[in-house]
Protein backbone atom coordinates (compact mmCIF):
# COMPACT_ATOMS: atom_id res chain seq x y z
CA UNK A 1 0.00 0.00 0.00
CA UNK A 2 1.46 3.32 -1.05
CA UNK A 3 0.59 6.09 1.37
CA UNK A 4 2.76 8.75 -0.25
CA UNK A 5 3.03 10.41 -3.63
CA UNK A 6 4.82 7.83 -5.74
CA UNK A 7 6.38 10.23 -8.23
CA UNK A 8 7.88 12.56 -5.65
CA UNK A 9 8.68 10.17 -2.83
CA UNK A 10 12.17 10.38 -1.37
CA UNK A 11 11.81 8.42 1.85
CA UNK A 12 10.90 4.73 2.01
CA UNK A 13 9.42 3.14 5.14
CA UNK A 14 9.75 -0.63 4.89
CA UNK A 15 6.93 -2.87 6.02
CA UNK A 16 7.72 -4.89 9.14
CA UNK A 17 6.61 -8.38 10.01
CA UNK A 18 3.97 -8.58 12.78
CA UNK A 19 6.49 -9.47 15.50
CA UNK A 20 9.40 -7.37 14.17
CA UNK A 21 11.08 -5.21 16.80
CA UNK A 22 12.35 -2.55 14.35
CA UNK A 23 11.02 -0.46 11.48
CA UNK A 24 13.59 0.32 8.79
CA UNK A 25 13.68 3.53 6.78
CA UNK A 26 15.66 4.70 3.75
CA UNK A 27 16.48 8.43 3.89
CA UNK A 28 18.36 10.03 0.97
CA UNK A 29 21.65 11.53 2.12
CA UNK A 30 20.71 15.04 1.02
CA UNK A 31 17.77 15.13 3.44
CA UNK A 32 19.77 16.36 6.42
CA UNK A 33 16.55 17.68 7.99
CA UNK A 34 14.92 14.26 8.11
CA UNK A 35 18.06 12.55 9.36
CA UNK A 36 18.49 15.10 12.14
CA UNK A 37 14.95 14.44 13.35
CA UNK A 38 15.35 10.65 13.16
CA UNK A 39 18.48 10.90 15.33
CA UNK A 40 16.36 12.49 18.05
CA UNK A 41 13.99 9.50 18.20
CA UNK A 42 14.83 7.35 21.22
CA UNK A 43 16.42 4.08 20.12
CA UNK A 44 17.07 5.15 16.51
CA UNK A 45 19.95 3.35 14.80
CA UNK A 46 21.95 3.56 11.57
CA UNK A 47 22.50 0.17 9.86
CA UNK A 48 25.77 0.81 8.03
CA UNK A 49 25.77 -2.25 5.80
CA UNK A 50 22.15 -1.87 4.69
CA UNK A 51 22.35 1.93 4.49
CA UNK A 52 19.07 2.14 6.42
CA UNK A 53 17.85 3.81 9.59
CA UNK A 54 15.55 2.05 12.03
CA UNK A 55 13.41 2.86 15.04
CA UNK A 56 11.66 0.65 17.57
CA UNK A 57 8.45 -0.77 16.08
CA UNK A 58 5.71 0.93 18.10
CA UNK A 59 2.51 2.68 17.07
CA UNK A 60 3.86 5.90 18.54
CA UNK A 61 7.02 5.75 16.42
CA UNK A 62 5.07 4.91 13.25
CA UNK A 63 2.88 7.95 13.83
CA UNK A 64 5.98 10.06 14.52
CA UNK A 65 7.60 8.94 11.24
CA UNK A 66 4.50 9.89 9.27
CA UNK A 67 4.47 13.27 10.97
CA UNK A 68 8.17 13.89 10.18
CA UNK A 69 7.94 12.89 6.52
CA UNK A 70 4.50 14.35 5.79
CA UNK A 71 3.47 13.11 2.34
CA UNK A 72 7.04 12.62 1.19
CA UNK A 73 7.31 8.87 1.78
CA UNK A 74 6.07 5.50 0.56
CA UNK A 75 5.68 2.15 2.27
CA UNK A 76 7.30 -0.84 0.58
CA UNK A 77 8.08 -4.46 1.47
CA UNK A 78 11.67 -5.05 2.57
CA UNK A 79 13.43 -7.24 0.02
CA UNK A 80 14.89 -10.38 1.52
CA UNK A 81 18.24 -11.76 0.46
CA UNK A 82 18.31 -15.16 -1.23
CA UNK A 83 20.84 -17.48 0.45
CA UNK A 84 23.94 -18.07 -1.66
CA UNK A 85 24.12 -21.64 -2.92
CA UNK A 86 27.40 -23.29 -2.02
CA UNK A 87 28.62 -26.61 -3.37
CA UNK A 88 30.84 -29.18 -1.70
CA UNK A 89 34.32 -28.15 -2.75
CA UNK A 90 36.57 -30.44 -4.74
CA UNK A 91 39.91 -31.48 -3.20
CA UNK A 92 41.61 -29.11 -5.66
CA UNK A 93 39.48 -26.17 -4.48
CA UNK A 94 40.16 -26.99 -0.83
CA UNK A 95 43.89 -27.13 -1.58
CA UNK A 96 43.66 -23.73 -3.30
CA UNK A 97 42.08 -22.18 -0.21
CA UNK A 98 44.76 -23.70 2.03
CA UNK A 99 47.42 -22.33 -0.32
CA UNK A 100 45.96 -18.84 0.00
CA UNK A 101 45.91 -19.20 3.78
CA UNK A 102 49.57 -20.20 3.74
CA UNK A 103 50.61 -17.28 1.51
CA UNK A 104 48.65 -14.68 3.49
CA UNK A 105 49.96 -16.04 6.80
CA UNK A 106 53.52 -15.63 5.54
CA UNK A 107 52.65 -12.09 4.46
CA UNK A 108 51.42 -11.43 8.02
CA UNK A 109 47.80 -10.75 7.15
CA UNK A 110 45.58 -10.67 10.22
CA UNK A 111 43.73 -13.80 11.34
CA UNK A 112 40.33 -12.14 10.78
CA UNK A 113 41.25 -11.09 7.22
CA UNK A 114 42.46 -14.58 6.32
CA UNK A 115 39.31 -16.13 7.77
CA UNK A 116 37.10 -13.71 5.79
CA UNK A 117 38.97 -14.32 2.53
CA UNK A 118 38.72 -18.10 2.94
CA UNK A 119 34.97 -17.85 3.46
CA UNK A 120 34.57 -15.66 0.36
CA UNK A 121 36.63 -18.05 -1.77
CA UNK A 122 34.22 -20.86 -0.88
CA UNK A 123 31.53 -18.79 -2.61
CA UNK A 124 33.81 -18.09 -5.58
CA UNK A 125 34.92 -21.71 -6.02
CA UNK A 126 31.33 -22.94 -5.71
CA UNK A 127 30.76 -21.16 -9.00
CA UNK A 128 34.07 -21.65 -10.82
CA UNK A 129 35.91 -24.67 -9.37
CA UNK A 130 35.14 -26.79 -12.45
CA UNK A 131 36.93 -24.26 -14.66
CA UNK A 132 40.55 -23.40 -15.29
CA UNK A 133 40.75 -20.34 -13.03
CA UNK A 134 43.41 -18.70 -15.18
CA UNK A 135 40.99 -18.75 -18.12
CA UNK A 136 38.13 -17.00 -16.30
CA UNK A 137 37.72 -13.49 -17.64
CA UNK A 138 37.30 -10.30 -15.71
CA UNK A 139 33.84 -9.91 -17.30
CA UNK A 140 32.77 -13.33 -16.01
CA UNK A 141 33.84 -12.41 -12.47
CA UNK A 142 31.99 -9.10 -12.67
CA UNK A 143 28.85 -10.88 -13.93
CA UNK A 144 29.10 -13.33 -11.03
CA UNK A 145 29.34 -10.51 -8.48
CA UNK A 146 26.50 -8.62 -10.19
CA UNK A 147 24.32 -11.72 -9.89
CA UNK A 148 25.06 -11.93 -6.16
CA UNK A 149 24.08 -8.28 -5.75
CA UNK A 150 20.84 -8.62 -7.73
CA UNK A 151 19.70 -12.06 -6.59
CA UNK A 152 21.28 -12.57 -3.18
CA UNK A 153 21.27 -8.91 -2.09
CA UNK A 154 24.81 -9.10 -0.71
CA UNK A 155 25.94 -5.99 1.15
CA UNK A 156 28.62 -3.58 -0.07
CA UNK A 157 30.91 -4.93 2.64
CA UNK A 158 30.41 -8.52 1.42
CA UNK A 159 30.98 -7.39 -2.16
CA UNK A 160 34.27 -5.72 -1.26
CA UNK A 161 35.41 -8.73 0.77
CA UNK A 162 34.68 -11.04 -2.15
CA UNK A 163 36.58 -8.81 -4.58
CA UNK A 164 39.55 -8.57 -2.21
CA UNK A 165 39.59 -12.35 -1.72
CA UNK A 166 39.56 -12.94 -5.49
CA UNK A 167 42.30 -10.36 -5.98
CA UNK A 168 44.42 -11.95 -3.26
CA UNK A 169 44.08 -15.41 -4.79
CA UNK A 170 44.86 -14.36 -8.35
CA UNK A 171 47.73 -12.09 -7.34
CA UNK A 172 49.41 -14.00 -4.51
CA UNK A 173 48.69 -17.64 -5.44
CA UNK A 174 48.32 -17.71 -9.22
CA UNK A 175 50.76 -14.85 -9.83
CA UNK A 176 48.41 -13.11 -12.27
CA UNK A 177 49.12 -9.46 -13.16
CA UNK A 178 47.43 -6.74 -11.15
CA UNK A 179 45.40 -5.32 -14.04
CA UNK A 180 43.62 -8.66 -14.38
CA UNK A 181 41.46 -8.05 -11.36
CA UNK A 182 40.48 -4.45 -11.91
CA UNK A 183 36.94 -5.24 -10.78
CA UNK A 184 34.30 -2.57 -10.37
CA UNK A 185 33.58 -1.73 -6.75
CA UNK A 186 30.50 -0.19 -5.16
CA UNK A 187 30.48 3.58 -4.88
CA UNK A 188 30.72 4.61 -1.25
CA UNK A 189 27.81 6.70 -0.05
CA UNK A 190 28.37 9.94 1.80
CA UNK A 191 26.84 8.66 5.01
CA UNK A 192 27.50 9.39 8.65
CA UNK A 193 28.05 6.73 11.32
CA UNK A 194 25.69 6.43 14.24
CA UNK A 195 26.98 8.19 17.36
CA UNK A 196 26.00 8.46 21.00
CA UNK A 197 25.48 11.71 22.83
CA UNK A 198 28.03 12.71 25.46
CA UNK A 199 25.39 12.05 28.10
CA UNK A 200 24.80 8.51 26.79
CA UNK A 201 28.53 7.76 26.63
CA UNK A 202 29.03 9.01 30.19
CA UNK A 203 26.22 6.76 31.43
CA UNK A 204 27.59 3.72 29.55
CA UNK A 205 31.25 3.93 30.53
CA UNK A 206 30.39 4.60 34.18
CA UNK A 207 27.79 1.83 34.36
CA UNK A 208 30.08 -1.14 35.26
CA UNK A 209 30.74 -1.70 38.95
CA UNK A 210 33.67 -3.97 38.09
CA UNK A 211 36.79 -1.76 37.84
CA UNK A 212 38.28 -3.80 34.96
CA UNK A 213 35.07 -3.52 32.93
CA UNK A 214 34.88 0.19 33.64
CA UNK A 215 38.52 0.71 32.66
CA UNK A 216 37.99 -1.16 29.39
CA UNK A 217 35.06 1.00 28.27
CA UNK A 218 36.76 4.20 29.40
CA UNK A 219 39.93 3.33 27.48
CA UNK A 220 38.08 2.52 24.25
CA UNK A 221 36.10 5.75 24.28
CA UNK A 222 38.69 8.21 25.60
CA UNK A 223 41.33 6.92 23.17
CA UNK A 224 39.08 6.38 20.17
CA UNK A 225 40.24 2.76 19.95
CA UNK A 226 39.03 -0.17 17.89
CA UNK A 227 38.07 -3.20 19.96
CA UNK A 228 41.01 -5.21 18.54
CA UNK A 229 43.41 -2.41 19.48
CA UNK A 230 42.16 -2.48 23.06
CA UNK A 231 42.84 -6.20 23.38
CA UNK A 232 46.42 -5.73 22.14
CA UNK A 233 47.35 -2.90 24.50
CA UNK A 234 50.35 -3.72 26.67
CA UNK A 235 51.15 -2.19 30.05
CA UNK A 236 54.15 -0.43 28.49
CA UNK A 237 51.82 1.26 25.96
CA UNK A 238 50.41 3.58 28.64
CA UNK A 239 52.72 6.60 28.78
CA UNK A 240 51.33 8.47 31.76
CA UNK A 241 54.10 11.06 32.01
CA UNK A 242 53.83 12.08 28.36
CA UNK A 243 50.04 11.79 28.22
CA UNK A 244 49.54 9.34 25.36
CA UNK A 245 48.62 5.73 24.57
CA UNK A 246 50.83 3.93 22.07
CA UNK A 247 48.84 1.77 19.63
CA UNK A 248 51.13 -0.80 18.01
CA UNK A 249 50.42 -2.39 14.60
CA UNK A 250 46.83 -1.25 14.33
CA UNK A 251 44.76 -1.55 11.15
CA UNK A 252 47.08 -1.47 8.13
CA UNK A 253 50.06 -2.48 10.34
CA UNK A 254 50.52 1.15 11.43
CA UNK A 255 51.76 2.40 14.80
CA UNK A 256 50.25 5.54 16.24
CA UNK A 257 49.73 7.58 19.39
CA UNK A 258 46.40 8.62 20.81
CA UNK A 259 45.48 10.76 23.77
CA UNK A 260 45.66 9.48 27.34
CA UNK A 261 42.85 11.31 29.07
CA UNK A 262 43.66 12.74 32.51
CA UNK A 263 40.25 11.38 33.59
CA UNK A 264 41.19 7.86 32.47
CA UNK A 265 44.54 7.73 34.26
CA UNK A 266 43.25 7.35 37.87
CA UNK A 267 40.83 4.64 36.69
CA UNK A 268 43.69 2.71 35.08
CA UNK A 269 45.85 3.11 38.19
CA UNK A 270 43.05 1.82 40.41
CA UNK A 271 42.52 -1.12 38.05
CA UNK A 272 46.25 -1.93 37.95
CA UNK A 273 46.58 -1.93 41.75
CA UNK A 274 43.70 -4.38 42.08
CA UNK A 275 44.42 -6.77 39.19
CA UNK A 276 48.19 -6.51 38.61
CA UNK A 277 48.28 -7.61 34.95
CA UNK A 278 51.66 -9.05 33.91
CA UNK A 279 52.01 -8.11 30.22
CA UNK A 280 48.77 -7.22 28.44
CA UNK A 281 46.96 -4.24 29.92
CA UNK A 282 43.72 -6.22 30.05
CA UNK A 283 44.21 -9.94 30.57
CA UNK A 284 41.77 -12.83 30.69
CA UNK A 285 41.55 -15.37 33.48
CA UNK A 286 44.36 -17.46 31.96
CA UNK A 287 46.67 -14.47 31.52
CA UNK A 288 46.26 -14.05 27.77
CA UNK A 289 44.65 -11.16 25.95
CA UNK A 290 41.13 -10.25 27.02
CA UNK A 291 38.61 -11.65 24.53
CA UNK A 292 36.65 -9.55 22.07
CA UNK A 293 33.43 -11.41 22.92
CA UNK A 294 33.83 -10.55 26.62
CA UNK A 295 34.25 -6.85 25.79
CA UNK A 296 31.10 -6.93 23.69
CA UNK A 297 29.21 -8.57 26.57
CA UNK A 298 30.45 -5.87 28.95
CA UNK A 299 29.30 -3.18 26.53
CA UNK A 300 25.87 -4.72 25.97
CA UNK A 301 25.26 -4.93 29.73
CA UNK A 302 26.41 -1.32 30.18
CA UNK A 303 24.11 -0.08 27.39
CA UNK A 304 21.17 -1.88 28.96
CA UNK A 305 21.90 -0.53 32.44
CA UNK A 306 22.33 2.99 31.08
CA UNK A 307 19.12 2.75 29.04
CA UNK A 308 21.11 4.06 26.06
CA UNK A 309 20.65 3.38 22.33
CA UNK A 310 20.16 -0.43 22.26
CA UNK A 311 21.60 -0.70 18.75
CA UNK A 312 24.93 0.87 19.58
CA UNK A 313 28.05 -1.29 19.33
CA UNK A 314 31.51 -1.09 20.89
CA UNK A 315 32.71 0.60 17.68
CA UNK A 316 30.08 3.30 18.23
CA UNK A 317 32.27 4.53 21.10
CA UNK A 318 35.06 5.23 18.58
CA UNK A 319 32.66 7.10 16.28
CA UNK A 320 31.36 9.05 19.25
CA UNK A 321 34.89 9.94 20.40
CA UNK A 322 35.68 11.43 16.97
CA UNK A 323 32.39 13.31 16.76
CA UNK A 324 32.73 14.75 20.25
CA UNK A 325 36.28 15.89 19.41
CA UNK A 326 34.93 17.76 16.38
CA UNK A 327 32.21 19.37 18.46
CA UNK A 328 34.85 20.51 20.95
CA UNK A 329 36.87 22.16 18.16
CA UNK A 330 39.79 19.70 18.21
CA UNK A 331 41.97 20.15 15.12
CA UNK A 332 40.89 17.72 12.36
CA UNK A 333 44.47 16.69 11.60
CA UNK A 334 44.96 15.76 15.25
CA UNK A 335 41.75 13.70 15.23
CA UNK A 336 42.92 11.94 12.06
CA UNK A 337 46.22 11.02 13.71
CA UNK A 338 44.54 9.76 16.89
CA UNK A 339 42.19 7.55 14.87
CA UNK A 340 45.02 6.24 12.70
CA UNK A 341 43.48 7.28 9.38
CA UNK A 342 45.78 7.68 6.40
CA UNK A 343 43.36 9.97 4.58
CA UNK A 344 41.41 12.87 6.10
CA UNK A 345 38.44 11.77 3.95
CA UNK A 346 38.07 8.71 6.15
CA UNK A 347 37.97 10.89 9.23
Amino acid sequence: MNLGKTNTTEVVIYESLPNAKRVKIHIPYKRFDYRKQIKQVNGSFWHHQQKLWSVVNTQENIALLKKIFGENYSIKPLEKATPIKRRVLSPQAEDAILELEKVLTLKRYSFSTIKSYKGQLVTFFSKFMDRDLKQITKEEIESFIFELIQKNKISERAQNLLINAIKAYYEHVLGMPREYYDIKRPKKEDTLPNVLSEKEVWAIINSPKNIKHKAILWTIYSGGLRISELTRLRIVDIHSEDGYIFVKASKGKKDRKTVLSPSLLPILRDYYKRHRPSYWLFEGQTGGKYSVSSIRSIFRAAVKNANANPWATVHTLRHSFATHCVRNNVNMKYIQNMLGHTSPKTT
